[in-house]
């Protein structure tokens, strides 16, 4: 019998197990052990024998005695034929005896066993979960929409079918939890260019969703070898507000790239002018021409140039 033993606290919302029942608690996990079971093929030809034999000792034997044995041995085979079972690739067969976990069958073929005991077939292939797509907020509380991809594949088939009720129905629900906890521990977008953030993260996000997961779905036997995020977006009342803002962002983000281009311009022309002295100009006449040239470059539409035919004073 184990003994729970718990430490309370000040705070009474807190509760802290000790650490052997922790441990204790780990233990219960059960893992798969491997049983090789004998080919159906030689129990055919056998049971395919004995009806041969039943036919020939119910033509001969006509005494209760005989007859009663008869029927005895046509139960025995009738409940041969309950061992029988297939095995695909890449499926398994969980074998239980009253309730007690004897081992797994991983072989593919035809093969029989005890036939008293409980087959529970299970896959071993590769799943493809699809998500939904969920309304969640982002670590900076924008609500946003995302959905995930997730491949996985049972590895232990013990804990599969053992340790959680439906192992299908636990990689569901604890995959959306694990998207959720995603999307609130990265921004959508935006923060520092060393920022990692859901938009522009991609591998990175996938890795970490990845590992989420994997620590999420370990208990059920499951190992996950892929996720990838499929779906992201804004949430629809914001969606607006969140364009224009990102259009804004690029705008600037643009308009700063060109003006440092133009600046950077202006300052080779006045030294190509200075160098080759092509001209002499003041400060005065190099403030106009900065002017002029930082109005060229740095318009959105085209510019009309005004020429002056008279001095450069006038």
């Amino acid at each position: 019998m184990i003994s729970h033993r718990y430490h309370f606290d000040t705070n009474p919302n807190s509760i802290n197990i000790d650490p052997i029942m922790s441990t204790q608690l780990t233990n219960h996990l059960n893992k798969e052990r491997s049983i090789q079971v004998m080919s159906g093929w030689p129990m055919l030809v056998f049971q395919f024998l004995l009806v041969l034999f039943l036919i020939a000792w119910f033509s001969i034997m006509r005494n209760p005695v005989g007859i009663i044995a008869g029927v005895l041995a046509v139960g025995l085979t009738l409940l041969l034929a309950f061992g029988y079972f297939t095995l695909q690739p890449n499926e398994a067969r969980v074998l239980i005896l009253f309730g007690a976990y004897k081992g797994t069958e991983r072989r593919s073929g035809f093969h029989w066993t005890n036939p008293f005991y409980t087959k529970r077939r299970i896959s071993l292939r590769a799943w493809n979960l699809n998500g939904e797509k969920l309304k969640v907020n982002d670590t900076r509380g924008n609500p946003i929409e995302i959905a995930a991809v997730v491949v996985w594949r049972v590895a232990d088939t013990a804990q599969a079918i053992f340790d959680v009720e439906d192992y299908e129905s636990y990689v569901r629900i604890q995959s959306e939890s694990a998207v959720r906890h995603l999307a609130s521990s990265y921004a959508y977008d935006g923060g520092d260019d060393d920022e990692v953030t859901l938009r522009g993260g991609g591998d990175v996000v996938a890795q970490a969703l990845t590992i989420e997961l994997q620590n999420r779905l370990s208990k059920a036997g499951v190992v996950v070898e892929e996720s990838r995020i499929t779906h992201l977006a804004y949430a629809p009342e914001i969606a607006q507000a969140m364009l224009r803002r990102q259009q804004a962002e690029a705008i600037i983000a643009a308009r700063t790239k060109i003006v440092y281009g133009a600046v950077s311009m202006v300052e080779m022309a006045l030294r190509e002018l200075d160098n080759k002295r092509v001209v002499q100009l003041d400060d005065e006449r190099k403030a106009s021409m900065v002017s002029n040239l930082l109005v060229v470059l740095c318009a959105e539409a085209e510019v009309s140039p005004v020429i002056n035919v008279g001095t450069l004073y006038s």
